[in-house]
């Protein structure tokens, strides 16, 4: 699968979403959901190589806030259009939390939003399988002012106003 990368790059994939009922390949980068870290975090640690971890909306950040630092990658499920909670989690990763690890958008990922998950702190984006990543690259440059403040620093147009 193809992902769009942390340099707005088009690259393939080299993580493994692992189902929570798979064994874990040898080696390679895995991401795995919080209730399989949960009961298997000690094997999970071990195991050596890069270790991701699939979150929702409604996954309590503070449950999982102290292993934070064991994680390479956070994706952040996104399971239909409409739902945006975790625009919120990738605000609070970065912010509260200081998470300055990959923050990836999985799920229902569309050319749509992906400036505004950007804006928000995550950084690498893997999209729907009908979505085309090398179109979903123009959505960075379609806007070039922004009107709020958000986790990618960009100096709001209030801010530039002499």
């Amino acid at each position: 699968m193809r992902i769009i990368d942390k340099a707005l790059q088009v690259v393939e994939d080299n993580w493994q979403l692992i189902d929570d009922d798979t064994d874990l390949p040898a080696d390679g980068g895995v991401i795995v959901s919080v209730t399989r870290w949960q009961k298997e975090c000690e094997a999970l640690s071990a195991r050596g190589g890069r270790l991701g971890l699939k979150i929702g909306g409604d996954t309590p950040l503070e449950s999982i806030a102290p292993d934070l630092g064991r994680f390479a990658l956070l994706a952040l499920e996104f399971p239909k259009f409409g739902d945006g909670r975790c625009f919120s989690q990738a605000r609070l990763l970065r912010g509260r939390y200081g998470y300055g690890g990959e923050l990836r958008a999985v799920g229902d990922v569309v050319r749509d939003t992906i400036d505004f998950m950007r804006r928000c702190g995550i950084d690498s984006y893997a999209l729907r399988a009908d979505k085309d990543a090398e179109d979903a690259l123009k959505a960075f440059t379609e806007f070039s002012l922004r009107y709020q403040v958000a986790a990618d620093a960009a100096v709001p147009v209030y801010r530039q106003r002499r």
